[in-house]
Formats: structure tokens, sequence, C-alpha cells
């Protein structure tokens, strides 16, 4: 074999394998691989168990119900309680006649403001005026035989004294004197009445007032005898000092003090209060609806206060010792009592309470309930003792709502 063939043959010939280290990247990839993939399964599973929590918390709280509560108001100040009642005149009377005839003028209409003595209506009683003329002739005849009769009287007592005439003659002339003195008194007290009569012809303003009704017009036929009803022809009002009549309830009754002024408002003046006095009251609770009937006086020199508005006295009524004050739809009427549901560590704490007085908006507590309880605002019928509840906002102070 020549040298080229044997370096030919030793160029093809096999070269055998060496030992080369082996790569590990592709395992530090698959690892990272897998631990990517149980964190991300970890993070699904450990997110669905909160969601799963939190649901369950969202339910748990759900079903406990929330409620609002109020604290009790302390009764440091006097509660002020508005009570209802009407204005009425001072004064307030109708006009009636006390003649018979036909209305010949009136000179007032409604609204006028008349003063005492003034001229409301002139009557026409023609009837009267015969009457009284026959009366004062009956009068005069009365007279004149009564001038007779003294003449005879004192003729007869002279005659006597000679013994010209008798005795009984004399007692009868002196009798005579006696009744014809008589019918003239009578005449002329009949002469009298119908001069009276005659003066109501004339119809005149008993007082100061305002004429806040006509019932009548020219030509108007009045009755005014005793068998038939009698017809008002107008009615008078004094209003420059109105009274107000108030039911004051028989718990408040102790609270009124003749003398004290109180406010008095109007739904016919908003925003503005008037100045009235106690000035009296009945002494007496009514039987019938346990009140006490009190009058209010409001002076109204302007006028502009109108007798029959509806008016609203505030009274102030002092506070009991150690008593709190309450919301009235804190309330709970129970078949066992009167109660109230105070929230306690998150339950319900039905306490039994005393109630006083009632101020409307809210009412008296008088035992049950102190300044600290977180009291139940509406209360379901439902409410039941130890049931847990939520507090819906925050509490507020019991005063009056």
């Amino acid at each position: 074999m020549t040298q080229n063939e044997s370096n030919i043959a030793a160029a093809n010939a096999p070269v055998p394998s060496q030992n080369r280290p082996r790569s590990k990247r592709p395992v530090i990839i698959g690892v990272i691989l897998v631990l990517g993939i149980g964190l991300a399964v970890f993070k699904g599973i450990h997110s669905r168990v909160e969601a799963e929590e939190q649901l369950h918390s969202v339910a748990r709280a759900s079903s406990i119900p929330f409620v609002d509560v109020v604290y009790p108001k302390g009764n440091s100040e006097a509660e002020e309680v508005e009570l209802p009642g009407n204005t009425q005149a001072f004064t307030d009377t109708p006009i009636y006649a006390r003649t018979s005839g036909y209305v010949q003028h009136w000179y007032v209409d409604i609204g006028a403001h008349v003063k005492q003595g003034q001229l409301l209506a002139v009557i026409e009683t023609p009837e009267l005026d015969q009457q009284l003329a026959q009366a004062k002739a009956e009068l005069k005849n009365a007279q004149a035989n009564l001038q007779i009769s003294q003449i005879t009287a004192t003729r007869w007592q002279k005659l006597i004294k000679t013994n010209s005439v008798s005795q009984q003659e004399t007692d009868q002339a002196i009798s005579d004197l006696g009744s014809k003195q008589a019918l003239v008194d009578s005449n002329k007290a009949n002469v009298d009445r119908l001069e009276q009569l005659q003066a109501f012809e004339r119809i005149t303003a008993p007082f100061d007032g305002v004429i806040t009704a006509r019932n009548t017009d020219i030509g108007a036929l009045i009755q005014a005898g005793d068998n038939t009803g009698p017809k008002e022809l107008f009615h008078l009002a004094a209003v420059q000092k109105l009274r107000v009549y108030i039911p004051v309830p028989e718990v408040y009754a102790s609270s009124i003090k003749t003398g004290e002024e109180v406010p008095v408002t109007l739904d016919a003046f908003p925003g503005e209060k008037f100045t009235g006095t106690l000035v009296r009251n009945a002494d007496a609770i009514d039987s019938n609806s346990r009140t006490l009937n009190v009058e209010v006086d409001v002076a109204n020199p302007s006028g502009r206060l109108m007798p029959g508005a509806y008016a609203f006295v505030h009274l102030k009524v002092p506070a009991s010792t150690g008593a709190v004050s309450v919301p009235s739809n804190v309330l709970l009427f129970r078949s066992e009592g009167l109660r109230a549901g105070i929230v306690r560590n998150g339950h319900i704490q039905l306490t039994p309470i005393t109630i006083g007085q009632d101020y409307g908006a809210s009412v008296e507590v008088l035992s049950g309930l102190s300044a600290q309880d977180a009291v139940i605002v509406n209360p379901s019928d439902s409410l039941a003792n130890g049931a847990a509840v939520q507090i819906a906002q925050k509490p507020t102070d019991g005063a009056r709502q």
C-alpha cells in the first residue's frame, strides 16, 4: 500500500466518540413552568376560597337586621305643649228689637266699627204711637177725675166738722179720692211703658265694637211679642281684646298659673307670635273630656286678629325629676304592657317603661330608660327579646321631632 492510499484510509476511518457534558437548561425551564402552573392553580383556588368566605360573611351580615336608634333626652328644661283653641270676641251679642213695627232705615252694615250709643236702625211703629196717644188721653181723664175727687173730699171734710154731712158720706168721698189717685198712677205707668217702647224704635249700639252681621232691611216686619220668636237684627262684637278657650288635659292642669303670659300662634300669621294671658280657669275637670277649661286673653288693639280664627296656645310644662323624653315612635304596645327596645351588645332588650306626660311628637318616660340607652326607632311588632341587630346609623339625640 502506497503512502497516499494509507493517508486516504486513515482519513476515512471512523473517529471515536468523545464524552461531552449535557446542558441543564431544559430542566430549569421545565421546573419553572411547573412552579408557574402550580402557583396559578393555588392563586385560583385561594381567590375562590376567599370569595366564598366573603360571600358567607355578607350572607351572615345580611341575616342580621339593621335598626335606627336614638338616645333619650334628659328633661332638664320644661317642655312646651301646643293646645288648639278658637278666638272669640271679648263681648259678643246679638241685637234684637224690643218693639214691633217695620224697619224704616238702617245706618250700618257688616264690618262697620261703631261706638256705644251710635244709631244702628230706626223702626216705624204706627200702632204703638196710637196706643201711646190713647194712654195719654186716659191719663188726662184720670187726672181730671182725681182733681174733682180732691175738691169733693176736701169739702166733705170741712162739712163733717159742722155735722152738715154724715161720717159715711165723708168716708166715701175720701175713699173715692184714693181710688182716683190709684187710677191716675196706673194710667201714668202705662204711658211710661209705652214711651219706653217708643224709645226702642231707635236701635243703638250697647258698646264699642264691629258689626259682624246684618239680618234685616228696609220694610222688614219686626215682631217683638212674647208669643213670637225674636229676630236678630244685627250682631255686634267687641274685638279690642279676644278670648281663647283651650281644653287643658288633666295631667297639665297643675301647670296652669293665673296671670302667666303665654305665646299664641295662628295659621293666618305663620312665624308670628302674639302674647296672651291666662286670666281664669274653670277650677274643675270636665268629667266627659277630662280637661280643664282655661281662658286666655289676647290684646288686639289693631284689630288684626279676627274672632273665630283657629289659634294655638303654647304652654310650658315643667319636667319631672329624673325623667327623660323620647320620640313617640319608639313605644311598643304589648299585651304585657308598654315596652321600649334597647340595643345592648348587638342584641335587643325589651324594657318595660312608665310614661308621664305626652308632648305630642315625644313622650316623657318616668322609669325604664336612661340617657345612655340606644332606643330603637319605629320598632317592628315582631321584635323579639334577645334578637341580634345592627345599628344602621349613628344614634341621634332623642329630642322632640
